[in-house]
């Protein structure tokens, strides 16, 4: 079996990956190790990107990056990524990774006009999501963790819109027969949602947010969590 790729478009916070890791560890411990085997490159730092064909699944990190900045890396995993997408290699793009495949596919991103998303938020899925595989098996309403403040404003054409919530209208859409884009996070742990609400709580604060609720009303969220393992199972 071909090995899944995660495609890392930045990293966390040096403090936080000494004690907790970094984005690929994080999807990694929520996924099945048993049952398959991960890379990672960094197009951020360097890394090229080896032909989408090489491997059997992809997923596309969150960053600390905007998809808007365009920078030069960014926009060459873009062009990769829409090649993974017309090669039918299942991808699934988190936070920035969604966003990059919407801008990919010729969707439109920018700063989400009502403020950063961040805390454990609920979900909804439409009639499209509760039969989407990806989330088979999942309530039609399900908390996840979101920490965002751009938005996928306009799907890509050809898109299927299949989830949103209060603050972001697209919240997950899928390409094709799977190339998935979640702006939440299934990676994330309680935990790691509350050092990033205690880095920009400075920020939400002036945003008009109740920190102290925001934090207290973090939780676990095993129902986007186990999207990472069904992910797992659509790779080849």
């Amino acid at each position: 079996m071909k090995p899944i790729v995660i495609v890392k478009t930045g990293g966390t916070y040096p403090d936080m990956a000494a004690r907790y890791g970094d984005f690929e560890d994080w999807f990694v411990a929520r996924m099945d190790r048993s049952a398959g085997t991960f890379e990672t490159v960094s197009p951020f730092s360097g890394d090229p990107l080896p032909p989408p064909a090489s491997f059997g699944g992809i997923i596309i990190t969150g960053s600390h990056d905007m998809v808007t900045e365009k920078h030069p890396w960014s926009e060459k995993t873009a062009d990769w990524v829409k090649q993974a997408v017309e090669a039918d290699i299942p991808l699934l793009g988190v936070c920035y990774g969604h966003q990059l495949l919407a801008h990919a596919m010729g969707g439109v991103v920018g700063d989400n006009p009502r403020g950063k998303e961040m805390g454990t938020v609920s979900i909804r899925l439409n009639p499209d999501g509760r039969q989407d595989r990806l989330f088979e098996g999942t309530p039609e309403t399900f908390v996840a963790h979101a920490c965002h403040s751009q938005s996928v404003m306009q799907l890509p054409a050809g898109a299927t819109l299949l989830a949103s919530s209060d603050m972001d209208p697209h919240h997950a859409f899928v390409i094709g027969r799977r190339a998935w884009g979640v702006q939440f996070h299934p990676e994330f742990d309680g935990q790691i949602l509350r050092l990033y609400v205690h880095r920009f709580a400075d920020d939400l604060k002036a945003q008009g947010c109740d920190v102290e609720r925001l934090l207290a009303e973090i939780r676990e969220t095993p129902e986007s969590e186990a999207l990472l393992r069904r992910f797992q199972r659509v790779c080849d």
